[in-house]
């Protein structure tokens, strides 16, 4: 069954001195102040599209990552996923990397590295990211 998400934003004034906030409509976990000179500079206690973006991509990837584990008869005991999105005014997102730590008893680094190659490709988020010229994974297991 497929599901919809929603959030919306609502913006006052010009792109540089104006500001809005986002809400998280289908979660109702808040709402969010965002502003150019949070995207484009320091974030201010501010969030942006693109810290939105890495929490969506690095969630979606751990999810991914794990359903895949699963397939292959694996459970992680712990898997923590980072996700950094560039900004750059006037060019848009120009790289995301993801950094992969996990502890997965019984699992080669051969077939670990396999898995998560595989889910940094197939995760809905990475998908719909296509767009994106340097998405890459560095992926590690945890001793």
């Amino acid at each position: 069954m497929a599901t919809v998400r929603s959030a919306h934003t609502v913006w006052t004034g010009d792109l540089f001195a104006g500001s809005g906030q986002v809400t998280l409509d289908s979660s109702q976990l808040g709402t969010y102040d965002v502003t150019w000179k949070a995207r484009a500079e320091e974030s201010g206690g501010k969030t942006s599209p693109e810290e939105l973006i890495a929490a969506a991509h690095s969630s979606c990837f751990s999810m991914q990552f794990s359903n895949l584990l699963s397939e292959e008869g694996k459970t992680a005991d712990r898997i923590e996923t980072n996700a950094e999105v560039d900004f750059q005014p006037g060019e848009g997102i120009t790289a995301i990397r993801l950094t992969l730590k996990a502890s997965i008893p019984g699992i080669s680094e051969e077939d670990f590295q396999r898995i998560a190659d595989h889910a940094k490709t197939s995760c809905p988020v990475s998908q719909a990211l296509t767009g994106v010229k340097n998405i890459s994974l560095d992926a590690a297991l945890a001793s």
